[in-house]
């Protein structure tokens, strides 16, 4: 009866306890990264470039090549879509605004610029691995591959810029909007009769 429930369940072992530790530090880590966009995107360009140089000098690992840009190129469709789609009648959440009288309603992704930047750089470095073992090296013809690749950005891209024009929407805010405000209000609130 001393085994069920006793003082012996109550200490976790090392091995799980240091893997919860371990994962609790990368989870802080990450999350101080969030307000840093520059400072992340430029990390996973860093690892980017390694990567290419990577599959540059060892001339092969093509499949892993196209599978990530077919991941790659899903998830830049995610982050370019909004939440909910304007040519799905039944929702009843937000929708964006299709005529000039409708309400003002932000832009808000599918998938979020955070997600979309930890999914890039963790499929980046899921290939950079995949490049080590040579299971994985499959014989192809390479600019096949690309041409494909080529014609589904293409394809995809068209249908995207479409959509967007459609709804009369744009994904990026450039820079803050500055609104002029009234000219008639300016020029007669410096001229006061004092």
């Amino acid at each position: 009866m001393e085994g069920i429930g006793g003082d012996g369940a109550s200490v976790a072992s090392p091995m799980p306890q240091w893997g919860h530790d371990a994962w609790r530090m990368y989870q802080y880590y990450l999350d101080k990264s969030t307000p840093h966009t520059t400072y992340r995107w430029i990390g996973t360009l860093v690892i980017v470039a390694i990567y290419c140089l990577r599959v540059y000098y060892v001339q092969g690992f093509y499949i892993i090549a196209y599978g990530l840009g077919i991941y790659l190129l899903n998830l830049l469709i995610g982050f370019l879509s909004p939440l909910v789609d304007p040519e799905l009648e039944g929702s009843d959440g937000p929708l964006l605004p299709t005529k000039g009288s409708d309400e003002f309603k932000p832009f808000i992704r599918r998938l979020p610029e955070f997600k979309f930047w930890y999914s890039m750089t963790k499929a980046f470095c899921i290939a950079f691995i995949m490049t080590f073992f040579s299971v994985f090296d499959v014989p192809v013809f390479w600019p096949i591959l690309l041409c494909y690749w080529i014609v589904l950005f293409v394809l995809t891209m068209r249908r995207q810029i479409g959509h967007m024009i459609k709804y009369k929407y744009i994904p990026f805010s450039i820079g803050k909007q500055k609104y002029s405000g009234k000219k008639g209000s300016a020029s007669s609130s410096g001229s006061r009769g004092d």
